[in-house]
């Protein structure tokens, strides 16, 4: 369950105008206060998106800006929404993409605000202003489910989670915030899920709002001036009601009468895909019902207020489970992981009826119980299990399959868990209702929206209409001085027949281009399997350069492999999809980014192949359409990795021959921000390196 607010609350009345035009103008023009003040740098990229925020926050109108890295676009977004959302008493939701983002926001752009803001009388009072961070209420200890599980530790846990148990508690005693992540090593999630936030028992009626860290999360979240979120969670609060759902009615997207900021906004189509469908899983299946039953350990919530019937109804669901995602390995995922779903009929409904029964059982148990938190939480599970069986007939039957489309995948590390998908073909529609059709302002932005500085792409995937606000200031970094980039030209086309060439001569070429230069390089490849069979070739080659070597999928999470790149100086680190975007490795750490081939996304996947489909029934060409925009954004990413600062300098360096002998080369030629480039192979090399060395 998400929850945000457990009661409706009415809109404020009329603010105050907003004042976040004439303080953006004020802040940010020549001589302004960030420029006085504080002597920070004043770009006129800056000052031109300030103001254009500060006017679309002000008229509630969306607006899109592409602001390229230096433009300094955390502080133009949040200066002039600080000031609106004080001036009109309403909350501003600023969103990312990754974490990495998110901590910067929080430690160190807030901080600077505050600073900014206190330089100066006229703007003194905005230092004042509140921010939090929203998490999912899951990440949260709730120490009133905590006392019931330790009263009630032997109907709900076998004796080997009795010390883990008694750990939270220990734990609890000390934390300050409570959050899951503090905890180390992590709980078991069995216990977990017992104590954690995430249930209608933890709620103010029932909570001591002093001692429950969520209730005390959720303090500082409705008295915040200032939100931050990620993607992730925003889509999945979307996707449960969001403001409509929190008393906003027709205005606001999270909280009545907000509005918000979305950073990173590139990822925003493909996020609210992921959370804009069905998503059920055997794993999470299981788990719901052990939740009230376990038959193996007798544990569980109908122990302690249900009684035999309502346990055997779980074996029941449970046993239904097991034959019904059986039956999906065995038929369509024996020899591949990912199947399309594309008729009806492929399985017979073994879940509905035990899941329909089991539903009106917990239900008649809740209604056995006065008002109250037992009644709420057997109420509680009712709904989840209601939830789980709607979905899965809506899944059955291919609810509207013009609209969307529909998939069965092996899922988790051992590839044992199966997972029903479904996502909408073209999410336009449902993101315009979700976000631009709120009567309120949004924001979207990211260093890479453009298409050879076309917005236009942007604006279709989001379902913006054309009188939307779109904008682009460029970096104002010197590409020219700072970039070099090299194209080879000898590297095989991508063939079954020139595979294993192709990969001798990639391996080749990045032993060379890492020798020959200094600091940290990110190799970026667009196949995991590429990825390890290089590896396999370069690896005893750094160790015995004594080169720190880091690869994804082995080594250690994203995050810890971009902070030891930052830290070893000139280490190198392999990666895949998620190390085009989002890693920040300013200075000497990261002197070269090698893009081993062109981001391009074989139509394989569902959700490609689908909209492929779709593309070419309207008479589109889903190469043009939908595989070459896609690829070309993804390489604006992956090479927007190496230049972070004005201080950095670099080398790009492209291995896929394509980009000169294709015609759609070019393309991905003009989305370099360093204009010029040089050609080489491995008979040429040494001479072309060697005067940039």
């Amino acid at each position: 369950m998400i929850g945000l607010r457990d009661e409706q609350e009415a809109l404020p009345p009329a603010p105050p105008p907003s004042r976040a035009p004439e303080f953006a103008a004020l802040l940010f023009r020549t001589g302004g206060i960030l420029h006085s003040a504080l002597s920070l740098e004043h770009r006129p990229q800056q000052e031109h998106m300030a103001n254009a925020v500060a006017a679309a926050m002000k008229d509630d109108q969306p607006v899109i800006f592409e602001a390229g890295t230096g433009v300094g676009k955390s502080l133009a977004y949040l200066l002039p929404g600080i000031v609106h959302a004080m001036d009109q008493k309403r909350q501003l939701i600023v969103s990312t993409h990754t974490i990495a983002l998110q901590e910067q926001l929080d430690q160190k752009d807030l901080p600077l605000c505050r600073r900014v803001f206190a330089a100066d009388a006229r703007t003194q009072p905005y230092a004042e202003f509140k921010s939090a961070v929203l998490l999912g209420k899951g990440n949260y200890l709730c120490t009133t489910r905590l006392a019931t599980a330790l009263r009630d530790k032997q109907e709900l846990f076998v004796s080997a989670d009795h010390a883990d148990l008694q750990r939270i508690a220990t734990w609890a005693e000390t934390t300050r915030d409570g959050l899951r992540h503090e905890l180390i090593p992590p709980p078991s999630p069995d216990v977990w899920e017992l104590v954690n936030a995430d249930s209608s028992a933890c709620a103010r009626k029932h909570c001591d709002c002093e001692r429950c860290f969520y209730q005390r999360a959720r303090a500082r979240i409705r008295s915040a001036n200032l939100i931050v979120v990620n993607h992730s969670l925003l889509f999945a609060l979307i996707a449960a009601g969001g403001a409509a759902a929190n008393g906003g009615g027709s205005r606001g997207i999270l909280f009545p009468d907000d509005f918000l900021v979305l950073d990173e906004a590139h990822t925003v189509p493909e996020v609210a895909t992921d959370y804009f469908g069905l998503r059920l899983s055997s794993y999470g299946i299981e788990r719901m019902l052990k939740h009230l039953f376990n038959p193996k350990t007798r544990r569980g919530l109908l122990v302690k207020y249900g009684g035999p019937t309502e346990q055997q109804l779980v074996h029941d669901a449970l046993e239904a489970a097991h034959q019904f995602f059986a039956f999906l390995h065995e038929n369509l995922l024996a020899t591949q992981p990912i199947v399309r779903v594309r008729t009806e009929g492929f399985a017979e409904a073994w879940l509905d009826g035990p899941l329909l029964a089991l539903h009106k059982a917990v239900r008649t148990r809740a209604d056995k119980f006065d008002e109250g938190r037992e009644r709420e939480e057997l109420l509680e599970q009712a709904g989840k299990i209601r939830s789980a069986q709607v979905g899965l007939r809506k899944f059955l039957s291919l609810e509207e399959p013009e609209a969307n489309v529909y998939w069965v995948e092996r899922m988790g590390r051992r590839q044992t868990v199966i997972a029903l998908r479904s996502a909408p073909i073209d999410v336009a529609p449902q993101l315009a209702e979700a976000l631009l059709q709120r009567s309120t302002s949004v924001v979207f932005t990211s260093a890479t929206l453009a298409i050879a500085d076309n917005l236009e792409p942007f604006r279709k995937r989001i379902g913006a209409a054309p009188t939307v606000r779109a904008e682009l200031e460029h970096s104002p970094f010197d590409f020219a001085k700072n970039m070099r980039v090299f194209l080879a030209t000898d590297v095989p086309l991508p063939t079954p027949q020139e595979a294993k060439l192709a990969l001798d001569v990639l391996a080749d070429h990045i032993d060379f281009c890492t020798r020959r230069t200094t600091g940290g390089t990110l190799v970026l490849f667009t196949s995991y399997a590429d990825m390890k069979r290089v590896a396999e070739i370069v690896e005893p080659i750094y160790q015995g350069a004594h080169r720190p070597f880091l690869m994804q999928g082995r080594d250690a999470s994203r995050t810890e492999l971009a902070r030891q790149l930052r830290e070893s100086g000139n280490g190198i680190l392999f990666g895949t999809d998620s190390f085009w975007t989002g890693i920040d490795v300013p200075g000497d750490a990261l002197s070269q980014v090698i893009i081993t081939r062109l981001p391009f996304q074989v139509p394989t996947h569902p959700i490609l192949e689908a909209r492929t489909e779709h593309i070419r029934s309207a008479g589109g060409n889903p190469f043009n359409d939908l595989t070459l925009p896609e690829a070309l954004m993804t390489f604006r990413q992956g090479v927007g990795r190496l230049i972070r600062s004005a201080r950095d300098r670099g080398v790009v360096t492209i291995l896929d021959s394509r980009i000169t002998q294709k015609a759609y080369g070019r393309l991905f030629l003009q989305c370099l921000p360093q204009p010029r480039h040089v050609r080489f192979n491995r008979v040429n090399r040494i001479e072309v390196f060697q005067p940039f060395i």
